[in-house]
């Protein structure tokens, strides 16, 4: 199989930092590694942590363990990572939220850019809009109207308050002029676990996680949230061509260290997932469930969460946002 220009660089920066690696980096892991999730089981992050947790036990002879800390948007699991040696053996697998968090918490226990070290942009991906079939809605015209007529009495769930699917949430209110309530919920997971039982009306979520279940007509998909069609549901228009133009909110997942970690190892923690997301059997399940393989270095990867932290902060003061 050819691989994409983009992969092939990405292999090709890989392959030189491989070269460049001292042998203390060479000889990790020494132990068992962690890789925290800040969030419940069964969500994007999880799927794709556990994914890649695998190919690096496979490619390096040592032990991968995913560990799920779910609590206040990521900053809970986080804030455990910032406080680890640094030493490669606890790091932290994130969604867009660790971008988000600054923007709409006052304090912070860590500063994302300075008290991490920055390994990769894993993926990215778009969020899904989605509801349940007993509510009368199959399009964002017909969200709108019914929310004009229901002011303050729609719900709709996400993976809890401050992360991205309810910051598209709530960007999704401002810019359509309506009134619906948020419901935060402990993961993606439970997010989903209520909008299939009828809890809650609708639910902004990942596409690996509601896909499935789109799919099996538990629920009803609304619209997309990014640029662009998502391909696994090509007849699911976006909330922009739907009648709300601009609007745009994706999610993406990163891979980090705790700051002070050597930049050699750095290095080898990002040729190591690159092989192994790279790999054609996991970049075949990562497409397919919506997610788009990024891998970017780690000098190009603290260039982009800085974009991200402005942008978002930007989107919170604009839209005058507020995060209970």
């Amino acid at each position: 199989m050819r691989l994409a220009p983009a992969i092939q660089h990405a292999v090709a920066i890989a392959a030189a930092f491989v070269l460049a690696t001292p042998a203390a980096a060479q000889s990790w892991p020494a132990r068992p590694v962690r890789i925290i999730v800040p969030y419940a089981p069964g969500g994007g992050i999880d799927t794709v942590a556990r994914q890649l947790a695998q190919k690096l036990t496979e490619q390096t002879g040592g032990s991968f363990l995913v560990e799920n800390r779910p609590g206040g948007a990521g900053v809970l699991g986080a804030d455990l990572v910032v406080r680890a040696a640094p030493d490669g053996h606890t790091l932290l697998a994130s969604s867009t939220e660790f971008a988000i968090n600054p923007a709409v918490r006052a304090k912070l226990p860590y500063d994302p850019l300075r008290d991490f070290a920055h390994i990769s942009q894993l993926a990215s991906v778009q969020f899904i809009l989605a509801g349940h079939p007993s509510v009368p809605v199959r399009n964002v015209k017909e969200l709108v109207a019914l929310a004009r007529a229901r002011p303050g009495q729609l719900t709709y769930g996400s993976s809890g308050a401050g992360g991205g699917p309810h910051l598209a949430g709530e960007l999704f209110q401002f810019m359509a002029g309506i009134r619906w309530v948020h419901v935060p919920y402990k993961g993606a997971a439970p997010a989903s676990i209520a909008v299939i039982s009828g809890e809650i009306d609708f639910a902004f979520g990942a596409t690996i996680g509601l896909l499935e279940n789109v799919r099996a007509g538990k629920l009803r998909a609304v619209a997309v949230t990014g640029l662009k069609r998502f391909a696994g549901l090509p007849e699911v228009p976006t909330v922009a061509e739907s009648g709300v133009p601009g609007y745009s909110a994706t999610g993406w997942y990163g891979f980090y260290a705790p700051g002070g970690t050597s930049p050699e190892l750095v290095r080898r923690l990002y040729t190591e997932a690159v092989r192994g997301l790279g790999a054609a059997d996991v970049r075949e399940r990562l497409e397919k469930s919506g997610n788009e393989y990024v891998m970017s270095p780690p000098e190009e990867f603290v260039v982009f969460l800085r974009g991200e932290i402005a942008k978002w902060t930007k989107v919170v003061r604009e839209a005058n946002l507020r995060i209970e």
